[in-house]
């Protein structure tokens, strides 16, 4: 068993959401794809400052969160966001913050 799996379905979720934007060139991906408003079916790596083969391992890992949707179309990928998937973890994290950030401490 992993350690991870004594803990409730949600806090799982958030976790592995958190380690997906953990790093900043995922970050640079996603951004990139927004400020694109459309699918990408050239070669991410011209744009964002590390080689193709980091680039790729970096957008595996968002298409496995489901961040990211990669469809193959002859010999290229279109990468777009799944703005469902990306909604879904948006609103466990929001009520994530707001439970934690509804309670009066004093320290």
């Amino acid at each position: 068993m992993n350690k991870s799996e004594i803990f409730e379905v949600p806090l799982q979720e958030l976790a592995r959401f958190n380690k997906a934007l953990s790093h900043p060139a995922r970050l640079a991906i996603i951004k990139y794809l927004a400020d694109a408003k459309a699918c990408i079916s050239g070669d991410i790596s011209d744009f964002i400052p590390l080689g193709r083969t980091t680039v790729s391992q970096h957008l595996k890992e968002l298409r496995d969160m489901g961040l990211i949707k990669g469809e193959i179309d002859g010999l290229k990928i279109n990468y777009c966001l799944n703005q469902c998937k990306i909604r879904e973890y948006l609103r466990l994290f929001n009520d994530y913050v707001k439970e934690i950030s509804a309670v009066e401490i004093e320290c």
